[in-house]
């Protein structure tokens, strides 16, 4: 989506705070114990009172509110019962529609005291975010997110599950353009003002390559290492991208 109505801004301001509350009240209740069906169940509670709606419910007919993927699960994964245990890190992928505007954003949470190197996974991804974002300005080539976020995540000696994408959005969850997580040299097309469009780095402590499950849904490293996963849906404009799920 590209943005060129002030309603149109606000319509997505407006989704993507329900975003950001629902990932500060979720955040409130992660704790070891506590089960990622309970998680979804609060998720789905927030919406309502704020009159939204999931959007991959929505779109896709997820089984769940929003996406809850733990440890070696990268994307996607389904809420259940199982309960959350000290030393896992756990993804809230969190898509929410309000009045047909959708806002989408992923934060990676530790549960407890994790392993040191899941620490530094955590916050290599949110720094590749942080320089994806900020190479998302207009007249840039599309590819320079996805360059400035390899070039994080190599130095942190991490792997970007390249296979894994942002992408844009704004009246559904997945629309034009696709924003690789790596360097595409095919993909120069410049960035326009306006343009609605998420920077998610999905990042693994091994190899990076990932497999779907037979669930349907979720998507796993297939070396059964950690991932980290962080996400906010922006507008491009000529200098720092103004971020709607912040």
């Amino acid at each position: 989506m590209s943005i060129d109505d002030p309603a149109e801004l606000e319509g997505l301001r407006r989704a993507g705070a329900v975003v950001a509350d629902t990932h500060r009240e979720l955040r409130e209740r992660m704790r070891p114990g506590v089960s990622t069906a309970e998680l979804d169940r609060e998720a789905e509670r927030i919406f309502r009172r704020h009159g939204a709606r999931s959007g991959p419910r929505l779109d896709y007919d997820f089984p769940g509110t929003i996406c809850i993927s733990v440890d070696d699960e990268a994307v996607h994964g389904i809420p259940g019962p199982r309960r959350l245990r000290s030393g896992q890190v756990v993804k809230l992928d969190v898509t929410a529609e309000l009045d047909g505007f959708y806002a989408d954003a992923c934060a990676t949470v530790p549960v407890g005291e994790v392993a040191p190197v899941h620490r530094r996974l955590v916050d290599a991804t949110r720094a590749a975010l942080r320089r994806g974002m900020a190479a998302a300005t207009a007249g840039a080539p599309l590819n320079a997110i996805g360059a400035a976020v390899e070039r994080v995540i190599a130095a942190r000696g991490f792997s970007v599950c390249a296979d894994l994408t942002g992408h844009g959005i704004g009246r559904r969850i997945h629309e034009p353009p696709t924003v690789a997580n790596v360097f595409d040299p095919g993909a120069d097309e410049p960035l326009t003002r306006g343009l609605v469009i998420t920077v998610e780095p999905i990042v693994a402590a091994g190899r990076g390559d990932v497999v779907g499950m037979p669930d349907g849904w979720t998507v796993r490293t297939r070396d059964g290492s950690a991932v980290a996963h962080a996400e906010h849906t922006i507008v491009v404009t000529e200098g720092a991208p103004l971020v709607l799920t912040g």
